[in-house]
Order: structure tokens, then C-alpha cells, then sequence
């Protein structure tokens, strides 16, 4: 019996820790009969205050969760589109090719994540928000992206720096 009720906290707990609710959640709705959801969150970018996202991602429920017969992961799909909402500075933001993660939720217990890198493209006066996820045992070519122009004045102030 104690072994049963273990094994019930864990599951729940596991169920927890794969995706849900967070201070970020701006809605969620129900995708089918069997409880799965499309979770959406607002992301913003901790260094470009004039910025912020909408990504979306799926939830497996209990009751897909034991159809399916895998208890620790929901699936790494997720879309995202990026809006202006003020002004926005990227002088002093760091750059490199390979951006910078501004979100990262985890969708299995242990090897999998969706995640949002920014890139900063003053070539093309752009700011590159790319969602995608990660896999430990191997990659994955789930990915969306989304850009916000910017003003030849935001691309002069950032150059200058």
C-alpha cells in the first residue's frame, strides 16, 4: 500500500514538474476530449523592456498521459510570435551568433525543453526570437521564429556602443 501511494505522489509530482501553470500564463483551452491543452505564455525579454512574446505549447493531460503510456513528457512542439510594445535599445544588449535564451520550460522530467534564444541582427536591423527545443539524447527540428524590425536610429544607437 505505501508502495502504491509513492508511487501515485511521484507521478503526480512528475506530472507537475513537465509543463503548467507559471506567472507567465496568459490562457489556456482544451484541444480534445481527453483533456489536452495549448498553453500560452507571455514572454518578455529581461533585457529589451520594449519586447515581448507569445508562445504557445502543448500539455498532455492524465488521462493521455496513461493512453499513451508515457507519464514524463509532453511533446516539444511550440510557435511564437513577438511584438513591440515600446521602445526598445539594444545598445549594451550582448550579441553573438548564437543569442541568448530568454525562456525555457521544461516538457519532460529530465531531457527535453522548449526554449526562445534572441538574436540580434543589426545587419538586417532586426531582433530574431527563434523557439525550439531541446533534447538531450538527440535534436530536434521543431522550431518557429519571429522578428521585430528596428528603426535605423535603434541600429545607429546600437553601434555606437
Amino acid at each position: 500500500m505505501k508502495l502504491k501511494v509513492f508511487a501515485a505522489v511521484l507521478a503526480l509530482w512528475t506530472l507537475a514538474a513537465c509543463g503548467g501553470d507559471n506567472e507567465n500564463s496568459v490562457g489556456e483551452f482544451s484541444n480534445d476530449l481527453l483533456g489536452n491543452e495549448i498553453m500560452v505564455e507571455a514572454v518578455r525579454d529581461p533585457e529589451i523592456p520594449g519586447v515581448v512574446c507569445h508562445v504557445t505549447y502543448f500539455d498532455r493531460s492524465v488521462l493521455d498521459r496513461l493512453r499513451q503510456g508515457n507519464w514524463f513528457e509532453n511533446p516539444s512542439n511550440s510557435s511564437i510570435s513577438c511584438q513591440r510594445i515600446g521602445p526598445i535599445d539594444v545598445a549594451g544588449v550582448r550579441s553573438t551568433r548564437a543569442g541568448e535564451e530568454i525562456f525555457n520550460q521544461r516538457q519532460s522530467l529530465f531531457f527535453k525543453n522548449v526554449a526562445v534564444r534572441r538574436i540580434i541582427d543589426l545587419d538586417n536591423a532586426s531582433i530574431v526570437y527563434v523557439s525550439h527545443s531541446r533534447e538531450i539524447v538527440e535534436g530536434s527540428a521543431k522550431i518557429d521564429l519571429s522578428t521585430i524590425a528596428l528603426t535605423p536610429a535603434e541600429v545607429a544607437a546600437a553601434r555606437t556602443q
